[in-house]
């Protein structure tokens, strides 16, 4: 079994949520299920799930009365074999996307409060603006948490390392040490390994069961990558479906140029905005891809610079992207032997999923003649926090010159080689990119 984060950050839920129920979102096959299950098992007396797709005669639980007795009476009826423990229950209610009508019920089940309620579902916000009649959202009494795929300390868990080694490590970090060259190269080999893995859940089990066997992982990135292509088509609306797969597909050219500036172009030659903009924005909804607005000035706050008109996107899976690509692509990347702007947007995909999986919005900057770029902005304490990504060691003109202003405190480099200050700006090995904002 997977260690994940989430687990934490359910527990924590548990003790504090008073008369909220959680709704979990994410993309497809993250682990949603299979994590909530493993919580309500562990921390419950009583666990009892509801998936709409399977057991599709359970929406009528949530008929025409949503009052709470109601709702328990029919539920029931319709599973016999469940105990409702007042205090020590709790109800899981997966892929309620399916059931709108459970997603209201969430107030007043809330208000009840005799059982916890966790929901959980992929293509949220798509399925339910489609829909003739949208729920009312239960405002006041719905927490929202997304998962998104293994992060690399949760990778590195599933390799075997403990919670303590990862602690050593972080300490290089926090004393701004280097790291020991043994150590180094062996981060660095497992950071490919990640970059070339990803971090969905079935494709790391597979990969640990195999003891490192990549073509098992490869297979299973192409079953899901496939189910991907199939949601575009099973959930996008007519008009959405051939444009969000191209501009999906589009990723691995997108990533392939110096400046990984989306281009329109890029999905179809001479196009623009007007047409393919919905379909960029059905895929970030769908959590199919991170979306990285420009600023039109590096300063505090980021949010009042933003310009969406500009924007790279990124694969929310850099597993997911490889599989986009033949399997000796793998070997490429895992021995270090891919040379050219393909292995520098493949670094800044993975940067880009790193710090969105700490819930940082992704931000760049380019300056107006475009000699001057920093790869994503972070706000910290007042400040921005430049980030630059380096596949190699190359020179940081942008970064230095950025630093030279008072209202930056400190400017991160990632490489691949070891740790070292000069002045405010840290550079640091691409696997340390998982200890800053944490």
């Amino acid at each position: 079994m997977l260690r994940r984060k989430i687990l934490d950050t359910l527990r924590e839920w548990k003790g504090s949520h008073g008369t909220e129920c959680l709704l979990v979102n994410g993309a497809r096959q993250v682990g949603k299920s299979f994590a909530i299950e493993a919580f309500g098992r562990a921390e419950y007396e009583s666990y009892i799930a509801i998936d709409f797709v399977r057991q599709p005669a359970l929406k009528g639980i949530f008929g025409e009365s949503l009052t709470p007795d109601d709702m328990y009476s029919r539920m029931t009826l319709l599973m016999p074999n469940v105990r409702l423990v007042p205090g020590n229950t709790l109800i899981f209610i997966d892929e309620i996307q399916e059931c709108p009508e459970a997603r209201s019920a969430f107030k007043y089940l809330a208000q009840d409060g005799r059982f916890d309620v966790i929901g959980s579902g992929s293509l949220l916000g798509i399925r339910f603006r489609t829909l003739r009649d949208a729920p009312s959202l239960p405002v006041g009494y719905e927490r929202q948490l997304t998962l998104r795929p293994l992060d690399f300390e949760e990778f590195l868990w599933a390799r075997g390392y403990t919670p303590e080694s990862i602690v050593s490590l972080r300490g290089f970090y926090e004393r701004m040490e280097p790291v020991p060259q043994s150590i180094h190269r062996e981060m660095m080999r497992q950071l490919r390994e990640y970059l070339a893995i990803g971090g969905m859940p079935a494709v790391v089990q597979s990969f640990v069961d195999g003891a490192g066997d990549f073509g098992a992982a490869h297979s299973q990135q192409l079953m899901l990558h496939a189910l991907y292509l199939d949601d575009i088509a099973r959930y996008a609306s007519v008009s959405e479906r051939i444009k969000a797969r191209a501009c999906y597909l589009s990723l691995t050219r997108q990533l392939a140029r110096e400046n990984t500036r989306f281009r329109y172009a890029e999905v179809e030659r001479r196009s623009s905005a007007r047409k393919y903009e919905s379909s960029v924005d059905w895929l970030v909804e769908a959590n199919m891809a991170l979306r990285c607005n420009a600023v039109t000035t590096p300063s505090f706050p980021l949010a009042s610079y933003e310009d969406g008109s500009r924007f790279r996107l990124y694969a929310n899976d850099t597993g997911l992207l490889m599989a986009m690509f033949d399997f000796s692509m793998k070997a490429a990347v895992v021995e270090n032997t891919l040379k050219g702007p393909m292995k520098g947007g493949l670094y800044e995909n993975l940067i880009a999923g790193m710090l969105s999986q700490k819930n940082k919005p992704l931000r760049y900057w380019m300056s107006k003649d475009s000699k001057r770029e920093i790869e994503f902005l972070a706000d910290l304490d007042g400040c921005v926090v430049p980030i630059e990504v380096k596949a190699s060691r190359g020179s940081t003109v942008s970064l230095n010159q950025l630093l030279e202003g008072d209202d930056v405190n400190i400017g991160y480099k990632f490489i691949d080689g070891n740790v070292s200050v000069n002045g405010k700006k840290v550079t640091l090995p691409l696997y340390m990119a998982m200890f800053p904002f944490a």
